[in-house]
């Protein structure tokens, strides 16, 4: 396999790091070459399942205990099953994510996908971004599925799509599924294989485990007979099938199809623009799919570009020589644009932003400038505007973050709840303009973890809200919930429960306006159900996509140049008109280790501890709402043990304490603080909103970083068993909840025509 040159000094440490942290046998190691194109066949040993020892075991890669940290994931995951992987050499099995495990998750996958289908004919789709490897990893998916059988879709030269676009052909196209690999906006070492459904929407954990039982029985095989053979198709297999999306342009045309219909029906105002919008293509994924959108709905001459040339490493976006604690390191801080940081001294940056050098970049743009940042698998959005720097008081009164590009001169940086409120709100309208909203009931998905700016509006509208706990695969759960009722009683009213208990009544024939989460995916759903080739039926599409939110923030854009409004004043506006109290937001985010930690052994042991911590910070509030849902405890009992625990902090007002799927939420009269355990990492993060900033960002800041140790009130109020099994109950009450109106109907393949 090729070794990729380093582009600049900052990559070259990072490859320097991996080198000297990579022991020789895996170095020198050639278990599957994929540089051979012909058909070749890898056989998985009894060896290859324990550990390596030179002497012993020269043949060893520990897949037993790859695979054990491989099957936890997939029982929790909330984005595909990732996570670091050694980017000069992707065999290295001992990094969660390596080829070998792609090789037999594939196959797993395939032989799941066979048994299900069996005399049928399976087409799936994969796709990728721009990471390391990932041109490795398609062509071995690829070729597996072929061997397989499985007739699997390729852009023309495998070159890279969104998410987006994989997850709306999976469900456009009626294919069993999709495999798409990225890692959202993760550091660049790290990577996954995001599993699609026919629906196009991400696994949910028993669809998970169907593949990750079929890799235990192909170990048990290699473990009785000594191996296992895995046959891999020649790269120029007739079922690796360039061919139909060449036909499709990508599925281009079926998209801007989609959009017409919805967000981009008018978009005159964006035409007559006479300021640019200025894209930011994070990795350069955007800009090949991107770009062609744009010019089909004949605006692509309003937009500029930066970094539209694809690059894993991402121009050193988020890069940096030394890490928080001013140690010189080479560290990552992700490509999150929202990401806030503090540096040695305790002053707040944004990390992301200032190593995009916007001072330079953007110097000679003119003022409401309107800024979108995409991520590299092109699914979020970051809004940001260049506003005057007298605006600076009302930015501060209102919570909207910014940063000096010059003397006179910022760039307002908005949160998701931010942006996505304007958004949202421009999109009621222009329904209402249209004389549309009224033809049906209106309602929204949303996170709980995102704004409760979003609810009080959504109310100001009479616009329904289901909360959901964090992932799009949660908010595309509920579609379908919704979706199964309009199919089977269309003129019943419609009726789902939230994650908080409650159950919302939608009416007849609701739609959906907006769904999304506060870490920056969104979706917008159609007047008119949405359709695949064999007669299926969507209220929206199943992952986030940022063309979508682009489309509606250029339209915004081109109506506040024209009112000469900024962004700003449109929050303020929106602000004002819909009596919303809970203006503002935060988000602590509390990582226990070193991501960019280039020693795969270090990294490991820092994230066992890590998970520590984390798991004592989730059960100490876990519990309590655990308790309270139990009837083990009262909200005056809790409030105790918490006033006990957190002197500074005051909970007069706390209402209640509930477990929402994946955290704790503690409602209070006038904010939420939600705290969230990563599921797959060894980190926490702290959501809150309300009416007082300071207050909120205490709350997230003390107690998203409390050490979770049990106090002596917490000891007389939960018992060590019941505290021991809060985890457990409460992941019998989540798959209640997503059990509850679940539709369970198995996908038909149909008669493919096309």
């Amino acid at each position: 396999m090729t070794k990729r040159e380093a582009t600049c000094a900052l990559e070259q440490e990072l490859f320097k790091n991996v080198f000297e942290k990579t022991p020789d046998y895996i170095k020198n190691a050639n278990l599957l070459n994929f540089d051979n194109e012909n058909e070749f066949t890898f056989t998985l040993k009894r060896e290859h399942l324990q550990a390596y020892d030179a002497e012993k075991n020269p043949e060893g890669l520990n897949l037993l205990d790859w695979f054990a940290g491989y099957a936890k994931e997939a029982k929790v995951s909330t984005a595909g099953i990732r996570g670091p992987q050694n980017i000069l050499y992707p065999q290295d099995t001992r990094f969660p994510i390596n080829l070998v495990g792609i090789v037999l998750a594939t196959l797993a996958k395939a032989l799941v996908a066979r048994e299900k289908y069996e005399g049928k004919e399976v087409r799936k789709l994969v796709g990728s971004e721009v990471r390391y490897n990932s041109e490795l990893y398609l062509d071995a998916i690829a070729r597996i599925q072929a061997a397989q059988g499985i007739r699997t879709l390729t852009s023309v030269e495998r070159k890279t799509i969104p998410i987006w676009l994989a997850s709306f052909l999976a469900f456009k196209l009626d294919l069993v599924g999709g495999e798409y690999i990225t890692s959202s906006h993760g550091i660049s070492v790290k990577t996954a294989t995001k599993d699609l459904n026919s629906q196009g929407s991400q696994y949910l954990p028993e669809e998970s485990l169907e593949f990750v039982d079929k890799i235990q029985e192909i170990f048990d095989i290699a473990e009785k007979y000594g191996t296992y053979e895995i046959k891999i198709a020649a790269r120029n297999n007739p079922l690796i099938d360039e061919e139909i999306m060449s036909r499709l342009n990508d599925g281009i045309d079926l998209y801007v199809e989609y959009l017409k219909s919805g967000v981009a029906q008018n978009l005159d105002a964006v035409k007559k623009m006479e300021h640019k919008l200025f894209i930011e293509s994070v990795g350069g994924c955007a800009y090949r799919t991107l770009s062609r959108v744009l010019d089909k709905l004949e605006i692509a001459d309003k937009y500029e570009w930066n970094n539209i040339e694809e690059d894993p490493f991402f121009h050193s976006i988020g890069k940096y020589d030394t890490d928080p604690k001013g140690n010189k390191v080479f560290y990552d801080y992700s490509v999150d644009a929202t990401v806030l940081a503090k540096r040695p001294n305790g002053e707040k940056f944004f990390p992301v932003i200032e190593s995009l050098h916007y001072e330079e970049k953007l110097a000679d743009k003119p003022l409401g400038t309107v800024v979108l940042i995409t991520d590299p698998d092109h699914d979020r959005l970051t809004v940001c505007q260049i506003e005057t720097a007298g605006a600076i008081p009302m930015l501060e009164d209102f919570g909207i973050s910014y940063i000096k590009l010059a003397e006179n001169r910022v760039l307002t940086v908005y949160t998701a709840n931010q942006a996505f409120l304007m958004l949202m709100n421009y999109r009621v309208k222009q329904l209402k303009a249209q004389g549309k909203f009224k033809n049906h009931p209106r309602f929204m998905i949303k996170t709980t973890a995102s704004a409760l700016s979003w609810d009080e509006w959504a109310k100001h509208y009479g616009i329904k809200v289901v909360n959901v706990p964090v992932g799009f695969k949660e908010i595309a759960n509920i579609m379908k919930k919704v979706e199964l009722q309009l199919r089977e009683n269309p003129k019943n009213e419609v009726k789902v429960d939230d994650v908080f208990g409650n159950e919302i009544n939608l009416g007849v024939q609701p739609r959906l306006v907006f769904a999304g989460e506060e870490s920056g995916g969104m979706i917008m759903g159609s007047e008119d159900l949405i359709e695949s080739l064999s007669g299926r039926k969507a209220i929206a599409m199943r992952e986030k996509s940022a063309t979508e939110a682009i489309i509606v923030a250029s339209a915004l854009a081109a109506k506040l140049e024209e009112d000469n409004k900024t962004l700003s004043e449109y929050l303020e506006e929106i602000f004002n008109e819909c009596n919303i109290i809970a203006k503002y937001d935060v988000r602590e985010d509390i990582s226990y280790y070193n991501e960019s930690e280039p020693d795969i052994e270090k990294l490991k042991q820092a994230k066992v501890e890590g998970e520590k911590q984390r798991t004592k910070n989730d059960l100490f509030y876990l519990s309590l709402a655990i308790a309270i849902r139990e009837g083990k405890a009262n909200i005056d009992s809790v409030k105790k043990v918490l006033h006990n625990a957190f002197a500074e902090l005051s909970f007069e007002n706390l209402t209640d304490v509930k477990f929402v799927g994946d955290g704790t939420y503690l409602k209070f009269t006038d904010k939420y603080i939600e705290i969230r355990p990563s599921g797959t990492d060894a980190k926490t993060k702290a959501y809150g909103g309300g009416e007082d900033l300071a207050n909120i960002s205490e709350f997230a800041r003390v107690l998203g970083n409390y050490s979770g140790d049990r106090t002596e009130l917490h000891r007389e109020l939960i018992s060590q068993e019941f505290y021991e099994n809060s985890k457990e109950v409460a992941l019998d009450y989540y798959l209640k909840f997503v059990d509850k109106g679940a539709d369970t109907s198995v996908f038909e393949i149909p008669e493919y025509l096309y």
